[in-house]
């Protein structure tokens, strides 16, 4: 990778936490009386930010708390994992430093909410590597729209898309990215395997392992 500015998406991308996201839904539904989750709610929900969740929640399945709060107890049930035992995936810390020596701007930018990223990228000690975090909530939009990736660049100082790389795990999140122009970069997780050959299809640059893939010194 050789761009100047690079802008990473967390969970399933550096942080092994989409187990703990895959469950979240039902999770939450379970504990306010929803015993069957239809599997086209938990399809839809997937590049969406929790607040849009949350009013598909409420409009198709009749919870009749705000999004607002509906939101919040979502990132409640996420917030001990994020501050006790999510973990980086192995070699990635060893990855962003190498690009930190060079000189890249990085950024996280995802759909989990900025306090949970900022408490579990601060624990892991890899926090002072980013200039900022930045959430899908922030900019009203999920990862189908490019809004999100637009917002960081534009925060870094970036002067077009090109020359920004975006690391995904998820095929939705790298479709937006790369029809808006940015260079993409795939990041293998179990969690998108049934996608995983589309998402290389589509990407400039694969990573398939964070620890084989560090960029040498020099």
């Amino acid at each position: 990778m050789d761009k100047r500015y690079a802008i990473f998406d967390m969970d399933g991308t550096l942080v092994d936490s989409m187990g703990y996201w895959d469950s979240l839904a039902e999770e939450y539904l379970h504990s306010q009386g929803v015993k069957v989750v239809p599997p086209e709610i938990l399809r839809r929900i997937v590049p969406m930010t929790m607040a849009e969740s949350a009013d598909l929640f409420r409009q198709e399945l009749g919870l009749t708390g705000s999004r607002e709060s509906i939101a919040a107890d979502m990132n409640g049930l996420m917030d001990v994992h994020y501050h006790t035992d999510v973990p980086l995936k192995q070699g990635a810390e060893a990855y962003l430093r190498a690009l930190h020596r060079r000189g890249v701007k990085m950024c996280v930018a995802s759909a989990t909410a900025e306090p949970l990223m900022e408490a579990c990228l601060e624990r892991l000690g890899v926090r002072e590597l980013f200039q900022f975090v930045l959430s899908c909530d922030s900019v009203n939009a999920g990862k189908d729209r490019p809004d999100v990736f637009h917002e960081a660049a534009r925060r870094m100082g970036a002067p077009s898309p090109g020359q920004v790389a975006v690391y995904e795990d998820a095929v939705h999140g790298g479709r937006t990215a790369k029809a808006a122009g940015y260079y993409l970069v795939a990041v293998y997780d179990d969690s998108g395997k049934a996608h995983w050959e589309e998402l290389k299809a589509m990407a400039d640059e694969v990573i398939e392992r964070w620890d084989l893939a560090v960029p040498e010194e020099g």
